[in-house]
């Protein structure tokens, strides 16, 4: 019998696939996207794409060629898709952080240094923490081991968690530098125009809603998963867990629509892409990664 949670995933997944597959190929085909900013948002991409694939061919796998190799395989190509779209999540924080604090050197060598080393790390980990249970840690022999992800160690699951908690944490405090620098860059226009106009006040509180919108999307989707793999039981009802892995799966789901889809360049390119005489009389500018 076919687990309809199971059915849900698949679901999930094929709708993430086909989100993110757009905006890979939006940002592959436009010459003009290859600032930072972008290549940070198709690392992103490509990390929920592979994700949704992912998802994928879990269920198939599952349904039709039932293996212990080819399951350990898929788990560890979902956490380093899971792991990499995470991580590229901090390194965009930390992207706007650097457009904001140092504005005045950002588009500079070291920059783009900076985010190719991030990209290096990002997807260095990912690949790393996806073969471990592909490397031996994992539980298809010991079920005493096993977390409330099978094949996945409780070792294993803990460590993905504590590793969660910690890019939790860290965007959380990067995102609180960025509230105080776009105050404080609001509070100094008000000193030097001697008040502070609607339209300032406007977009102050639109970037920290957004900034919070970002937070809270990103923490209610994976929250529940980390904390219920900390102090879950694989001999809990698996209900339990299909009920907090599929809201993380929403997170990638999401992201094209957050740091994607809400861009004018990108907005523009897709025109371009999908109906090739697209002749704009709207003036777009270059957006910097602080036009949150």
């Amino acid at each position: 019998a076919i687990n309809p949670w199971d059915v849900m995933l698949c679901v999930s997944g094929t709708a993430i696939a086909c989100e993110n597959a757009i905006v890979v190929a939006i940002i592959c085909y436009s010459p003009g996207l290859r600032t930072p900013m972008f290549v940070l948002i198709g690392s992103l991409a490509t990390a929920d794409l592979l994700a949704g694939l992912g998802l994928i061919l879990n269920f198939v796998f599952q349904y039709v060629i039932r293996s212990e190799t080819v399951s350990l395989i898929t788990v560890g190509f979902l956490v380093a898709s899971f792991t990499a779209s995470v991580s590229s999540l901090l390194a965009i924080t930390v992207d706007r952080y650097l457009s904001l604090y140092n504005a005045l050197t950002y588009y500079s060598e070291r920059t783009v240094l900076c985010i190719h080393t991030m990209l290096v790390g990002t997807w260095g980990v990912s690949l790393c923490l996806g073969l471990l249970p592909v490397l031996g840690w994992n539980c298809l022999h010991d079920y005493a081991a096993c977390s409330i992800v099978r094949p996945l160690t409780k070792s294993n699951v803990t460590l993905l968690s504590a590793s969660f908690f910690l890019i939790f944490i860290i965007m959380l405090h990067l995102y609180i530098e960025i509230c105080k620098i776009v105050c404080r860059h609001a509070h100094q226009i008000a000193l030097q125009q001697h008040f502070l106009t609607a339209s300032h006040y406007v977009a102050t509180k639109k970037g920290v809603s957004t900034l919070a919108i970002i937070l809270g999307t990103f923490g209610a989707s994976w929250l529940p998963f980390a904390i219920y793999c900390v102090v879950g039981d694989p001999d809990y009802p698996s209900v339990y867990t299909y009920a907090t892995l599929l809201p993380a799966t929403y997170n990638s789901m999401i992201n094209p629509i957050i740091y994607a889809y809400r861009n004018q360049e990108i907005q523009r390119s897709m025109w371009v892409l999908f109906c090739g005489c697209f002749q704009s009389k709207v003036s777009f500018r270059s957006r910097s990664p602080s036009d949150v």
